[in-house]
């Protein structure tokens, strides 16, 4: 059996019964919470980020698997985004809702704005329902005239769009008024927007976007993205994360292919290479990729979706530039690595939150929880389908 075979039997026999066993029949959506003994509570926040992601998830399974069943699943979290995460008053769409759809968390944040319109495109992609292209594109002017500056992409609002502290995507103990990974998943979003729509505007968005990653989150000295900054973009902190940098690296190639424009394709590839090279070079063991480095500090914990963004990362890599085999050889050692250690061996489980850098689960995380989804580790099945090389 080839890897790609391997990949595609855990797709369909353990991701996807995974998260269709937690559909949530009698509220809509998805349970938002399995925790580490696989105890599911149905009464649980049900986080507007995890639900987009699963239906974003169960859209392109359909449109890679044909099965209906799949489609199913994507339009039965699409009728809940719509239905409980959308601020009918004031536009836009919740952090978070009760397990019964009230509004939990009314944070308005451009991230998850941004997902929505992510899942919101592939579902239109997959079903052809016209309604969801409209959603999609009621959120794109929302981020681009409420959620804008001068500069960039602010970050988080309260209710009516007045601007609040950026707690949700800050760590590492600062608080950042911009971020890389807003940038990065706007642009992820907007190449989806673009793909299904062609509108000239997104497609604009997405140049002024790509020459921002190059221009000041890109540091061609120290080979890296920056992560956290003030509000004209600045860093803000020495960090570099290895998932987001690998991950940026496929999104920027895949974006520059739906653009269709060989003048980014050209500015853009030594950034794609530049990331993956170092990457490859200062986080990569021959087995599996640490999370990030900060103030020179490695840390070495095996996260979930950084080892699935390393297969994708690595493989893009290999694609671009074929003479550098060893980015074939990591992105199969990843898997070997995912196979062995993060996919959790238990029944009705799928993988664990974060392992050491032995493989040990020692972390106790949930299986489930908002920021826990499909999105990674689904997306990466996918992809090594469709590319068909491992």
């Amino acid at each position: 059996m080839t890897t790609t075979e391997e990949i595609r039997n855990h797709l369909t026999d353990c991701i996807i019964p995974f998260w269709k066993g937690l559909r949530d029949e009698e509220w809509g959506g998805y349970y938002g919470y399995v925790d580490h003994a696989l105890r599911v509570d149905p009464r649980a926040v049900k986080g507007c980020i995890l639900n987009s992601r699963i239906t974003w998830f169960f859209a392109n399974a359909y449109k890679e698997l044909g099965e209906e069943c799949l489609l199913e699943e994507a339009r039965h979290g699409y009728e809940f985004m719509q239905k409980y995460c959308v601020d009918k008053e004031q536009g836009g769409v919740y952090w978070s809702v009760t397990y019964d759809g009230r509004p939990e968390d009314t944070t308005k944040h451009t991230y998850n704005q941004a997902f929505s319109i992510y899942a919101l495109s592939s579902y239109y992609d997959a079903s052809g329902d016209q309604e969801a292209l409209a959603a999609a594109f009621e959120l794109f002017h929302i981020i681009e005239e409420r959620c804008m500056d001068e500069v960039g992409y602010k970050e988080a609002f309260d209710r009516a769009f007045r601007e609040i502290e950026n707690d949700k995507l800050s760590e590492n103990g600062v608080i950042a008024q911009k971020t890389m990974n807003t940038l990065l998943h706007v642009f992820e979003a907007y190449t989806e927007l673009y793909r299904v729509s062609g509108d000239r505007q997104v497609k604009e968005r997405l140049r002024w976007i790509l020459d921002t990653i190059a221009d000041k989150v890109y540091h061609p000295e120290l080979h890296r993205q920056e992560v956290f900054f003030d509000r004209e973009m600045r860093s803000i902190l020495d960090l570099h994360s290895y998932g987001h940098d690998i991950e940026t690296a496929w999104l920027i190639r895949r974006g520059t292919e739906v653009l269709g424009d060989k003048e980014y394709e050209a500015k853009m590839l030594p950034v794609i290479l530049d990331l993956t090279r170092q990457v490859y070079e200062s986080a990569f063991d021959g087995h599996s990729l640490a999370n990030e480095c900060e103030k020179g500090i490695v840390d070495e914990t095996r996260v979930w979706w950084v080892q699935a963004e390393a297969v994708v990362g690595f493989l893009n890599g290999y694609e671009l530039a074929p003479e550098h085999t060893e980015y074939l050889d990591a992105a199969r050692a990843e898997w070997k690595f995912i196979k062995e250690y993060l996919i959790d061996k238990r029944a009705g489980s799928e993988w664990f939150w974060e392992v050491d850098q032995r493989g040990e689960d020692v972390s106790g995380k949930p299986i489930v929880e908002p920021w826990k989804c499909p999105y990674h580790n689904g997306r990466m099945c996918l992809e090594a389908i469709r590319r068909k090389r491992l």
